[in-house]
């Protein structure tokens, strides 16, 4: 049965992360129905056979719905990692010596393998190495050329393959693997929107893996390392987007840092006009309860307040019992936020000035007129996206209905705060701009007989980069009758 899409009743987006309990065509209807703007692709996990039907159940949906539908497939990256054990697994005691070396034989209680051998020469002595998602802390004393002596300053067990963190260090090690460029080439095959890629550390990351897309997809940065905190701008100048990875960051930082780093990602992003996505444990109870708790409700409200562009889910859609509940909850949350008669003063906290460009001065113009006037929408004729994503950072209260006749931009704009975006033939003269902007914000549910629209668009019409102009039109009701 088919589907009347309508804009979402909130600005913020939902992506969800799709997994072992929602891979079937079935749950990722359902997930779209309940609010997922997005769909996540991890490509930590599964093969590439196993990403082919989510891609073409993803696809379906949007032939039925008419909804353009975002894909942003995640790289795995770098992932350090510490050897094998004799019996799989071993104690380290607090105040015991340990020894990471070049040696493959099974590790014990006193060393273990690091197969990674660019971080003997990049360790330093005081530098701190954790073990498990930061449940075991060492402290080097000494790095040579096969053999790092350290002291365990939180002891515990250490069982075979376990992650390893050096949030002290920049680790000579390129962002994407081996392993990350054959799955880009695949995400790129796919048709991906957006490349989100892993354990940032320098803007040379970022234009590493920009030469490799080649303009294919869009670029997403994930902000998860210490480093990358140091050099945030830089990469934001590179980057089409970022993601508070909280996951990482949060066990390389103090905990009582991270929502500092939060907020300043958050507001840097959204300065510079980049979207910018909060991940990681933000409903994380619903993996297994239907419902959240108080504290997962307000770490979701303090993003959206912040004015992030999107929200994500991750085991909570991809490997949780009640995937389904868990978008709708965050619809839920969403919507409640947006609600609120202060969300206008404390989205608009942070300032976002615009650029000294014609395009920027539209868009902040967009947002005042649309005030001013008591519009109902802005609608935005654009072929990259750019203008969309200007208008966006100003966070106009009125929703946005971006016009686009490329399906690719009109994709890459599902995590873009306040979009609407449809595909439809570009128009050729005022008159017909004019004419499908009336059009499509009466099909799209946005104005009825006697409201303002406020309209962007460039002219020459056609070519990218030329916004020029902004038009206010209302809607009159013998015109109306003419456009049904």
């Amino acid at each position: 049965m088919a589907i009347k899409i309508v804009p979402r009743g909130r600005k913020v987006r939902v992506l969800a992360t799709l997994g072992p309990a929602s891979t079937s065509p079935e749950m990722i209807r359902k997930l779209m129905l309940a609010g997922a703007d997005a769909f996540r692709i991890n490509m930590s996990h599964g093969s590439h056979a196993d990403k082919e039907p989510l891609v073409a159940a993803i696809r379906a949906i949007e032939k039925e719905t008419g909804r353009p539908s975002t894909i942003l497939f995640d790289l795995q990256g770098p992932k350090l990692r510490v050897g094998r054990f004799e019996g799989g697994r071993t104690m380290l005691e607090t105040g015991a010596g340990f020894v990471l070396d070049r040696d493959d034989a099974p590790g014990d209680a006193a060393r273990v393998r690091l197969p990674h051998p660019e971080l003997f020469a990049a360790l330093k002595v005081g530098a701190r190495l954790l073990l498990d998602d930061g449940k075991l802390v060492l402290r080097v004393l000494s790095a040579g050329a096969d053999r790092i002596e350290t002291r365990v300053e939180v002891g515990g067990i250490l069982s075979d393959s376990k992650g390893l963190n050096v949030p002290d260090v920049v680790v000579p090690m390129a962002a994407l693997t081996e392993k990350d460029r054959r799955d880009l080439t695949f995400a790129l095959e796919q048709a991906a929107d957006w490349i989100a890629l892993s354990f940032v550390q320098r803007p040379e990351d970022v234009a590493e893996a920009r030469r490799l897309i080649g303009g294919k997809a869009s670029l997403l940065a994930k902000i998860e390392k210490p480093a990358a905190m140091e050099r945030l701008e830089e990469i934001l100048e590179l980057a089409d987007a970022v993601m508070v990875a909280r996951g990482d960051l949060g066990v390389e930082l103090p905990p009582q840092q991270v929502p500092l780093a939060q907020k300043r990602i958050v507001a840097s992003a959204r300065r510079m006009g980049r979207p910018v996505v909060v991940a990681t444990q933000m409903l994380e109870s619903m993996i297994v309860s239907p419902t959240p708790t108080r504290a997962e409700v307000s770490d979701v409200a303090t993003a959206i307040y912040d004015g992030a562009d999107a929200v994500m889910l991750s085991a909570e859609s991809a490997a949780g019992a009640w995937p389904e509940e868990s978008v709708a909850m965050m619809d839920r949350i969403a919507m409640a936020v947006e609600s609120d008669p202060s969300f206008d003063a404390r989205v608009h906290f942070t300032e976002t000035l615009p650029d000294a460009t014609t395009a920027d001065a539209l868009s902040q113009a967009a947002r005042d007129i649309a005030d001013t006037v008591s519009a109902r929408a802005i609608i935005c004729f654009t072929s990259s996206g750019s203008s969309a994503r200007r208008i966006a950072r100003d966070r106009p209260n009125v929703p946005l209905l971006v016009l686009t006749p490329k399906l690719s931009t009109a994709r890459r704009l599902g995590l873009l705060w306040g979009a609407h975006a449809v595909q439809t033939r570009d128009v050729g003269d005022f008159e017909q701009m004019v004419g499908k902007a009336k059009r499509m914000a009466l099909r799209h549910g946005l104005a009825k007989a006697g409201d303002r629209i406020v309209i962007m668009a460039g002219v020459p019409f056609g070519r990218p980069g030329s916004t020029n102009m902004l038009h206010v039109q209302r809607l009159a009701g013998d015109e109306l009758d003419k456009l049904r």
